[in-house]
């Protein structure tokens, strides 16, 4: 099992943060990897939300449910993909009003050895710029 962990401090609430990460749908418009995002179901508690990876030519789709508890955490199961597991959360802790601290964890294995050897150091590199794509976006829609 992979294991992907970051954190950043950021000057904009953990509400901004929260809905940034929480808008599957807008994926497309800031990760550069990713070929489309499609939430499949939503209620009270959270949403169940497909991505499709589109990078270096490696083309995969995999689906989430995502649980939330606004504005402090978000956490993401494996409903179906290229994994035998993927789970993992963002967690938003307060700073003071305007800023908070932004934690991200990760754990993921794929399906079977080749595909790990083929999609692995795509999806690993890709793991590990999620936190400062949220960022970036963060900074450009809230200055």
């Amino acid at each position: 099992m992979h294991t992907v962990q970051r954190s950043v401090l950021v000057p904009h609430s953990c509400e901004q943060m929260f809905d940034l990460v929480a808008d599957v749908e807008k994926y497309p418009d800031f990760m550069p990897w990713c070929g489309g995002a499609q939430v499949r179901a939503r209620d009270e508690h959270g949403m169940q939300a497909s991505i499709i990876i589109s990078f270096a030519g490696i083309k995969q789709s995999f689906s989430t449910r995502n649980e939330h508890d606004y504005p402090r955490l978000i956490t993401f199961n494996l409903v179906d993909g290229p994994f035998s597991a993927l789970k993992g959360t963002w967690e938003f802790k307060a700073l003071g009003e305007n800023a908070c601290k932004v934690i991200y964890t990760m754990e993921y294995a794929f399906s079977s050895r080749a595909l790990e050897a083929v999609v692995g150091p795509v999806f690993n590199r890709i793991a590990t710029s999620f936190i400062d794509s949220f960022t970036q976006r963060a900074q450009s829609r809230y200055g």
